[in-house]
């Protein structure tokens, strides 16, 4: 047995040398202990876990912060993770009852990858950790920066419309590859964006995220933009607006993916608009 200090729920967990009952009520998690190949060992997931198409076939134990508690007993986990933030709470009345290690939630691209190996190292899974760091930040080191860097406002609908901060890893990371978030001197993590600042920034390039499993194409999100009163920002009237792909969490999910295919996808689109005369 090992012993392990959660720091999040402040207790000491005793761990099997490998965990091999893993439950994941986070979407990043999950996706990260497919991509170390140890998807076997997983057992329950969150309904928000679709990554990689794997995870839709394990059994699901709950949401982002609630669960079925006698399914949780029936699958007799070594090790239940869960992220901070809106889980916090949630990860330590499940504490109570079973072996819950909580993973900080990422505010760099850093600790983005940090987040995506640090439950291959808890639950005892050392080599494929450290492989999986190997080629993240491989990756991290290959993803070109724009030529001239935009300022972006940025948007996802996560029940309404929310913005990022300083202390967002969606920020950080953007900023990196010369997009600047027009709100990258807000010390918060994410908030309800002042659409007078929007206008006031009239920022070059638009991202917009639709709602998990509620895509909308361009036209609807123009066609929201024109109701708030956005004709005249130049990158509505120059069309310089990306619409997140779906159905899932995008730029909203810091798993692997956030690497390998969100970051190329910014970059590449809006490579493409700054060519565009």
């Amino acid at each position: 047995m090992r012993k392990i200090f959660c720091e999040s729920v402040g207790k000491y967990l005793e761990l099997k040398d490998k965990c091999e009952r893993i439950i994941s009520f986070s979407p990043a998690i999950t996706e990260s202990l497919f991509k170390m190949g140890l998807g076997d060992y997983v057992v329950g997931v969150s309904a928000f876990c679709v990554r990689p198409k794997e995870a839709l076939q394990k059994e699901k134990v709950g949401s982002y912060n609630a669960t079925n508690l006698s399914k949780i007993q029936s699958l007799n986990p070594d090790i239940i993770f869960t992220t901070t933030g809106y889980q916090r709470d949630f990860a330590l009345k499940l504490s109570e009852m079973f072996t819950v290690y909580a993973i900080p939630l990422p505010v760099t691209i850093s600790s983005v990858i940090a987040t995506c190996i640090e439950a291959g190292y808890v639950a005892g899974y050392y080599e494929q950790a450290r492989k999986l760091e190997r080629e993240l930040l491989k990756k991290v080191s290959k993803i070109p920066k724009l030529e001239k860097e935009i300022n972006a406002y940025i948007e996802i609908d996560l029940g309404g419309p929310t913005t990022f901060g300083s202390f967002s890893y969606i920020t950080n990371s953007l900023s990196i590859y010369g997009i600047k978030n027009i709100f990258s001197d807000e010390h918060k993590e994410w908030f309800y964006p002042d659409f007078n600042r929007v206008l006031e920034e009239d920022p070059d390039v638009i991202i917009y995220e639709p709602k998990m499993f509620r895509p909308i194409d361009k036209e609807a999100v123009m066609k929201l933009f024109m109701k708030r009163g956005w004709i005249n920002l130049k990158a509505v009237k120059k069309g310089h607006i990306l619409v997140t792909p779906g159905p899932y969490d995008f730029l909203a999910h810091h798993g692997p993916s956030f690497i390998e295919e969100v970051l190329p996808w910014l970059i590449n689109s809006i490579s493409e608009l700054q060519n565009i005369p």
